[in-house]
């Protein structure tokens, strides 16, 4: 049973075999994220992640942690404050901050170490 406060937190490490995958499932191959030059030339001074792989690991901590299987997506809000590197460990924290009949609503962030990269808010149906 899901309650007011609840909170799940995990830890994921961006990897370049995590960033070439999510550019194949995408179907998203923009320089920025995959090549060293390139990307050297952005305003980011070398390689980004995907900010959608980001999301994706929000996804995975309310689909898996909290509320968990069987959780139903009906909208995600994402506000990008940082960019997230190869290398970085990224670490997401999802409060339920609403709850209403099946649905709850959550807050959604990502940070590495201190510096916060994502925050959001999401509203699921919980199993």
């Amino acid at each position: 049973m899901v309650v007011l406060g609840d909170r799940a937190e995990r830890t994921f490490l961006v990897t370049d075999q995590r960033i070439e995958q999510f550019a194949t499932a995408s179907d998203d191959h923009n320089p920025v994220h995959l090549v060293d030059d390139l990307a050297a030339a952005t305003r980011f001074r070398g390689r980004v992640a995907h900010g959608m792989l980001t999301g994706a690991f929000i996804s995975a901590v309310i689909g898996t942690d909290l509320p968990g299987a069987g959780t139903i997506y009906l909208s995600q809000t994402l506000t990008f404050c940082a960019p997230v590197r190869p290398g970085d460990a990224v670490r997401v924290v999802v409060v339920v901050t609403d709850l209403s009949g099946p649905r709850a609503g959550l807050s959604t962030e990502a940070f590495v170490g201190d510096r916060c990269v994502v925050t959001g808010s999401a509203m699921v149906i919980v199993p």
